[in-house]
């Protein structure tokens, strides 16, 4: 197919994804938080690329195939592009609020 291999692209794929589950564990800042929540989704999204890219064309329509993966990742930029969207507002109501962002000092939300 091509000269680069399908398991250098999960590879890469999993060093992304743990990269940003690492990020969104021990940052404390909401903004760099989000910022590894997209990483993980660019990781989820270069995997169901790669797997398009070399699935096996059972039937007769190998482009088909390659446009399903592409069009997984379209969804899961509109759902990350919303969950910014979301998200940056919230900090920006918190920090109005209480001028400060920081994620340990937020509770709000308890009883």
């Amino acid at each position: 197919m091509s000269g680069v291999p399908l398991m250098a692209y999960l590879a890469l794929g999993l060093f992304m994804f743990t990269t940003g589950v690492v990020g969104v564990i021990i940052r404390r800042n909401p903004i760099v938080i989000f910022m590894c929540i997209e990483l993980m989704l660019n990781a989820v999204n270069l995997t169901l690329l790669a797997f398009a890219r070399y699935q096996p064309s059972a039937g007769s329509d190998p482009v088909g195939s390659a446009m399903a993966g592409q069009m997984m990742v379209i969804f899961v930029m509109a759902v990350a592009a919303a969950e910014v969207a979301v998200g940056l507002g919230i900090i920006m109501a918190i920090f109005r609020l209480r001028h400060d962002i920081d994620i340990d000092e937020m509770n709000l939300l308890r009883g």
